[in-house]
């Protein structure tokens, strides 16, 4: 099963790096399966250091920041205790893990990661379907180069339906922020 969620890894100057990612997860959530693209910094940072955070969390907003890297200020921290990495404060759930296998022959990583510490900050509140159009629009972000024009126009003009009919402030702002987003890679392309 794939579980949307946020990673956090240490860069080279022990700042954190924040990336959505989506595990390939087992059901006791003990283990699961990063992958990553050699050219993330996500990756480089597992490759250096081993160890790092996954977050479960409803913020949307913050997941779509991740996934553009565009955050105004560094989300609120605190050390994890077992591992060489940073939990998000505004997280709901948090796994700390050590890489137990990484196979990096494909541009397309494989590691393998091994849950050590877990933690519970808040209950998640839930999602409804502009959360979902959100992540799904984060996600469309990500492939600006190398889906076609169209079929994330498309697929943008089908989710801002949803986000017209459900969204709060938070999924507004968020929807909006990849609007441009996916305009401004399109505009730069030309």
């Amino acid at each position: 099963m794939i579980l949307e969620g946020v990673v956090t890894t240490l860069n080279n100057d022990g700042s954190p790096n924040i990336s959505p990612m989506g595990p390939e997860v087992d059901t006791p959530l003990t283990r699961f399966v990063l992958k990553p693209y050699k050219t993330s910094r996500t990756y480089q940072n597992l490759k250096r250091i081993g160890e790092g955070v996954l977050h479960v969390t409803d913020d949307v907003e913050l997941i779509a920041r991740a996934a553009i890297n565009q955050f105004d200020e560094t989300p609120s921290t605190f050390p994890a205790k077992l591992v060489e990495g940073v939990i998000l404060a505004e997280s709901c759930r948090w796994y700390a893990f050590r890489v137990t296998d990484l196979n990096d022959r494909e541009d397309r990583t494989r590691i393998e990661c091994e849950i050590v510490d877990h933690g519970h900050i808040r209950d998640f509140f839930g999602f409804n379907r502009a959360k979902h159009a959100v992540l799904e629009a984060a996600i469309l972000a990500t492939r600006t180069k190398f889906l076609p024009q169209s079929e994330i126009r498309d697929a943008m003009t089908r989710l801002q339906v949803l986000v017209d009919k459900t969204a709060g402030e938070q999924e507004r702002r968020a929807f909006a922020m990849l609007v441009d987003c996916i305009a401004r890679a399109y505009v730069s392309e030309s």
